[in-house]
């Protein structure tokens, strides 16, 4: 199966997105130090900024963590991005509507750090970056 350059950029998108997410599930269930040594710098975040937001009730949806919802996200993504039905007209809606949820959620959060908790994350505005370029691949792939 050829992939097409969408469902490439898609599929490089859905990896990062991955990582970030479950970077942050490791440091939501304290399975790792969000400051530890073993981490590249850029990935590193320190515990009165970053990681502080991680615990916060607004990075929690019904109680699971927003990256281990982004986790899910993702897989679904990368799954229908290798398997050629991410732009199949029965699934292409279900995508596009997820997609649509996680660039509004993305854009209360982002809205939530800047100017309610005032902390700059990088890694957080990478993974809404990456959710709105992922909802334009999936608009400029369409059926």
């Amino acid at each position: 199966m050829v992939m097409t350059s969408p469902s490439l950029l898609l599929l490089g998108l859905s990896l990062l997105g991955f990582f970030i997410s479950s970077y942050f599930t490791a440091i939501a269930y304290r399975w790792i130090r969000p400051d530890a040594d073993w981490l590249p710098n850029f990935c590193r975040i320190g515990e009165k900024t970053c990681a502080s937001i991680v615990f916060t009730p607004k990075a929690r949806v019904l109680g699971v963590p927003n990256s281990v919802l982004g986790q899910l996200f993702y897989l679904m993504v990368i799954a229908g991005a290798t398997q050629g039905f991410l732009f199949l007209p029965l699934f292409f809606y279900f995508y596009l509507s997820a997609s649509l949820v996680t660039v509004v959620l993305g854009i209360f959060l982002s809205y939530s750090l800047i100017f309610l908790t005032q902390v700059h994350c990088t890694l957080c505005f990478t993974s809404h970056g990456i959710n709105l370029i992922i909802f334009i691949c999936l608009i400029w792939g369409r059926p």
